[in-house]
């Protein structure tokens, strides 16, 4: 439904911090800012795919080359079958009416009531009243709004409102939607009302939805795949429940840790050697996922493997469908046995991650 192949988005600006007297924009030199570089994404239809980051990552560089809101310096953008980049601007008018979106604050006109709000993008397209009633009315049921279609922006909560944006995103039935931070302006308890919208609105309507965020929390409620961007490339894609088992690179990592709080103790970490030695034993991060969760494993290599085993930390997440359990935990024995521990681990199928090495204290 959305590919895009070798996207890339560079600015040249002109101006600088210091400006000299009498000097003109034009005799100050351009600076060129890389947004994108070499970006390749597929979204099938009807999933759900989020792009997460850290601020200034190009995420919303990404999403808005998606409809041409930004035109990319290069690469392909197609949407639904239509190469994005060779429409004319008619073209590309119609174009945008299959691709709706919605934004971190809203952007709802204040003078007009919510149902006005979600009948403005029809009133554009130049339907009449009784259409525009007829397709306004079941987007305020579905999106929980019948009873607010006379009220204003300013009588509305936050949740509300991003359930205005919604309903307008999906007035000219698009096929694609995309979500700008979308939830960033909203509390925890508003924010897990929004995502089950979404996910409703995905399956049900088939819609494509490519969102983008900094939060861990809504790529782990709702998506299927997860893209993690850094400096402009996209540097590690997988199944949601791949990325929160095992991500592939250091910053999925530290989204990971971020989001899951599974450190070992700062004490420990001061502790902690890079290099084994033969009075020392290994600190590992072990993650777990499917029938390995509910497995004696840790039992089973304490007698098979003759080692023992410290849990300094461990908790259990529930990912969609998915059970993901993480524990970190020092291996107790010599060099030899806890080699053979780490052995066995791998070959169950955990993701194990050896944070470092600690003198033992025997």
């Amino acid at each position: 439904m959305i590919t895009l192949r070798n996207v890339s988005k560079t600015y040249h600006l002109r101006g600088s911090r210091t400006r000299l007297p009498f000097a003109s924009r034009r005799d100050t030199p351009p600076r060129t800012i890389e947004a994108l570089r070499n970006v390749d994404l597929h979204v099938p239809q009807g999933s759900i795919h989020g792009v997460i980051g850290l601020s200034g990552a190009g995420k919303s560089t990404l999403i808005r080359c998606v409809n041409l809101l930004e035109r990319p310096s290069c690469g392909s953008v197609v949407v639904d079958g239509q190469e994005m980049t060779d429409l004319t601007a008619a073209q590309l008018n119609q174009a945008r009416h299959r691709i709706g979106m919605i934004f971190q604050h809203f952007n709802l006109l204040t003078t007009r009531n919510v149902f006005d709000n979600v009948a403005l993008p029809l009133e554009l397209m130049g339907l009449k009243r009784a259409a525009i009633r007829k397709r306004v009315l079941p987007l305020l049921e579905l999106t929980g709004l019948s009873d607010k279609a006379r009220q204003y922006p300013a009588q509305l909560s936050g949740g509300q409102k991003q359930r205005v944006a919604i309903a307008r995103a999906l007035a000219s039935e698009p096929r694609v939607l995309l979500c700008d931070e979308a939830t960033s302006a909203l509390d925890p308890q508003t924010t897990g009302s929004i995502l089950t919208l979404l996910r409703d609105i995905n399956q049900t309507l088939g819609l494509t939805i490519l969102l983008i965020t900094h939060e861990m929390e809504v790529v782990k409620s709702i998506c299927h795949r997860v893209s993690l961007i850094s400096d402009g490339e996209l540097v590690e894609e997988a199944d949601v429940g791949d990325f929160f088992t095992a991500p592939r690179t250091r910053l999925g990592r530290e989204f990971l840790n971020d989001f899951l709080q599974l450190e070992p103790p700062k004490a420990l970490v001061e502790r902690l050697e890079e290099i084994p030695g033969e009075r020392t034993h290994p600190v590992v991060r072990l993650a777990f996922s499917g029938d390995a969760v509910s497995t004696p494993l840790i039992s089973r290599l304490a007698r098979e493997c003759g080692v023992d085993v410290s849990i300094l930390q461990a908790k259990v997440e529930s990912i969609q469908e998915r059970t993901l359990g993480l524990m970190i935990a020092e291996l107790l024995g010599s060099p030899e046995q806890t080699r053979r521990a780490i052995d066995y681990l791998e070959s169950h199928d955990l993701h194990v991650e050896v944070l470092g090495h600690v003198q033992r204290n025997d």
